[in-house]
C-alpha cells in the first residue's frame, strides 16, 4: 500500500465510527482495522461520542451527512499511527494530531445534527404543541369521553377533563364538508349558548377545541359558511352530551 493509501485509510476511522463508509471501503477499512491499536482506539472514542449524541438528537440525519463528513475528512492531511521512533518529540506530537482529526469529525458531526434538530424544531413547533395539549387532555386522569356515529359515515368522540379545562375532539373517516363550507365546533354553556370552539374540514383529526371547556354541557359541530359563524346557523350534525360521558 503506498504512503498516500495508508494515509487516507486512516482518515476513514471517523466515517467508520458513524456507518458512513460503503461496502467496499468498509471491508477494506475492517482489514486495516484488525492490526492497528491506534485506529481501533480511535473508532472506539468516536463511538461512544456519537452514541451519547444519538439519544438527544430529535431528527434524522440529512442525505448528505455521509459526503459531507468525507469532505471534511479529506481536507486535513491525516497522519499515521503513532510508532517507535529515534526522535521521541515527532513522535509525541503525532497522537494530539490525530486526536485533533477525530475531534473534528465528532464536532462536524455535531455541528449537523444540531442544524437538524434546530430545523425539525422550527417546523414542528406548533404541531407538536397541539398534539402535546391533546395528549395532556386525554391522558388526564379525569378524562371522559361521548362517541357518536356520523350521517354519511365515520365516526368521532370528544374528550373532556374538568381539571385541564379543556376538550379534545377525534374524527376517524369523517366525510369532506360541502363545498364552500366548513365544520363548525362549538362548547355549549350551562346556558344553552353555542360559543365558537374551531373549525375543521373532515377527515381524521385529533383536534383540541378552543375555549374553557369546564363549565361546559356539551360540544357540538355544525355545517357553516367558510370562515365560520359567530352562533350556529345550522342544526348540529353531532351533539356530544358531557352528562353521558364514560
Amino acid at each position: 500500500m503506498s504512503s498516500g493509501n495508508a494515509y487516507e485509510i486512516h482518515a476513514l476511522s471517523g466515517a467508520y465510527a458513524v456507518d458512513a463508509l460503503d461496502a467496499d471501503e468498509k471491508v477494506l477499512f475492517e482489514q486495516h482495522l484488525a492490526a492497528c491499536p491506534a485506529c481501533q482506539a480511535e473508532v472506539a472514542g468516536l463511538r461512544e461520542a456519537t452514541a451519547s449524541l444519538a439519544q438527544s438528537v430529535e431528527a434524522d440525519p440529512p442525505p448528505t451527512l455521509r459526503d459531507r463528513v468525507l469532505a471534511d475528512i479529506r481536507t486535513v492531511r491525516p497522519l499515521p499511527p503513532e510508532v517507535e521512533s529515534e526522535r521521541p518529540t515527532k513522535v509525541r506530537a503525532l497522537p494530539v494530531r490525530r486526536r485533533l482529526t477525530a475531534f473534528a469529525v465528532a464536532a462536524a458531526l455535531l455541528g449537523v445534527a444540531g442544524v437538524g434538530t434546530v430545523v425539525w424544531h422550527q417546523n414542528s413547533t406548533s404541531d407538536q404543541g397541539r398534539t402535546s395539549a391533546a395528549d395532556r387532555i386525554l391522558r388526564a386522569s379525569d378524562a371522559k369521553r361521548v362517541s357518536l356515529a356520523l350521517d354519511g359515515g365515520g365516526s368521532a368522540s370528544v374528550v373532556r377533563s374538568v381539571s385541564a379545562g379543556r376538550a379534545v375532539l377525534i374524527t376517524r373517516g369523517m366525510p369532506s364538508a360541502p363545498t364552500d363550507k366548513v365544520y363548525e365546533l362549538w362548547l355549549q354553556t350551562p346556558a344553552g349558548t353555542m360559543v365558537p370552539a374551531g373549525l375543521m374540514s373532515g377527515g381524521s383529526r385529533t383536534v383540541v377545541l378552543d375555549g374553557d371547556a369546564t363549565n361546559a354541557t356539551a360540544a357540538g359541530i355544525t355545517v357553516e359558511p367558510k370562515g365560520g359563524s359567530e352562533s350556529p346557523t345550522t342544526a348540529p350534525i353531532a351533539l356530544f352530551d358531557f352528562e353521558r360521558a364514560t
